[in-house]
């Protein structure tokens, strides 16, 4: 996990060993390579949440769209953010949801880079 947090320090410590686990196989060249484009597609979970106040604020799902959820984007923007109760839980839960985007990301990447 240490060579991940010296490529990647903003990481979180379990976007760290999620990824430390993921490239545990890989040299340190190919994780470097790997966080190098990793880090352009990652969001960060500060994003999330400041999108997803934008959205109890303002124009809901924002940051649903952001993280790819294209369908739940539509839902929020056409419901005010399910009458705000979705926008509350996911300001709740912005780290989870950016931890799952995050995930398939560095999933789909490892499988484009073999």
């Amino acid at each position: 996990m240490e060579r991940i947090l010296n490529w990647m320090p903003e990481a979180e410590m379990e976007e760290a060993y999620f990824l430390d686990n993921l490239l545990k196989e890989k040299s340190d060249q190919q994780v470097k390579d790997f966080l190098m484009i990793y880090r352009a597609r990652r969001r960060d979970p500060q994003i999330t949440l400041l999108t997803a106040l934008i959205g109890f604020f303002g124009v809901a799902g924002v940051h649903r769209f952001l993280l790819n959820q294209i369908g739940m984007g539509i839902l929020y923007l056409l419901t005010a953010g399910l009458c705000f109760i979705g926008t509350i839980v996911d300001l709740v839960n912005y780290r989870n949801l950016t931890m799952e985007y995050n995930q398939k990301m560095a999933n789909n990447l490892k499988s484009m880079m073999h």
